[in-house]
């Protein structure tokens, strides 16, 4: 499955105006692919992301989350969609503090009504999978931002998606925990099968990623400087 915008175009209002958020982007991102679109703030980067996530409603242009074409869907049928084949990492992790970190991810499954037992399970093996078994009993506060950026990680991947939308993952950690959370979305990008995209500003470990395009005023363009792979670290 993929993920796959073509000629989106999202305006908001400005005064009298139109503000132009998105300018006629296309975008493909095939299963087990990470693409990475980069860009300073205000390009349109985050309004990109909530279009694939289908949080806003392009003025114009097709999306297509893992072969649903999202246009005419119904709020309800949107909400489904995301549910159940879409992964959102955010910026910041937003874990609730009472929770431990097994429990941050079944919070995920018992929202699609999973079983109780299963979700326990899956949990564990995505905790296990992002390296932090041993932290499943532990709370927000007694982990580091790393630790806390992989549950986030984690918990996107908790209802198996389709799709994965990462946004700013590294912004809050230092270099050495950044590419180890880069190398690590790569990792469960190819061994999931999620089409990934994730949107930064920071081009310090871009140098491991396969496909990055640059955004700036609302557009796409590629491809951007071309990039030596190098490999990656187990994290």
């Amino acid at each position: 499955m993929t993920l796959t915008l073509t000629d989106v175009t999202l305006t908001y209002p400005d005064g009298d105006s139109r503000l132009t958020a998105l300018d006629r982007v296309s975008l493909d991102t095939p299963a087990g692919t990470l693409t990475a679109v980069v860009g300073p703030s205000g390009s349109g980067k985050s309004s990109l992301l909530a279009v694939a996530a289908t949080l806003v409603t392009p003025d114009s242009g097709r999306v297509v989350v893992a072969g649903t074409d999202t246009a005419g869907l119904s709020r309800a049928d949107k909400a489904a969609l995301r549910r159940d084949r879409i992964g959102i990492v955010f910026q910041q992790p937003h874990l609730l503090p009472s929770l431990t970190a097994a429990e941050q991810l079944q919070v995920m499954a018992h929202l699609s009504r999973g079983s109780v037992r299963a979700a326990r399970v899956r949990a564990l093996e995505l905790l296990d999978s992002v390296g932090l078994a041993d932290e499943a009993h532990r709370r927000p506060h007694q982990l580091s931002g790393g630790q806390r950026q992989r549950i986030n990680i984690a918990r996107a991947l908790m209802n198996e998606p389709s799709v994965l939308l990462v946004d700013e993952p590294t912004s809050a950690l230092d270099h050495e925990r950044g590419a180890a959370v880069l190398d690590l979305l790569l990792r469960l990008t190819r061994e999931r099968a999620t089409a990934t995209v994730m949107v930064t500003h920071d081009r310090a470990h871009l140098d491991r990623v396969g496909k990055t395009v640059s955004m700036a005023d609302g557009r796409l363009s590629e491809p951007a400087p071309a990039l030596t792979p190098s490999r990656s670290r187990r994290v």
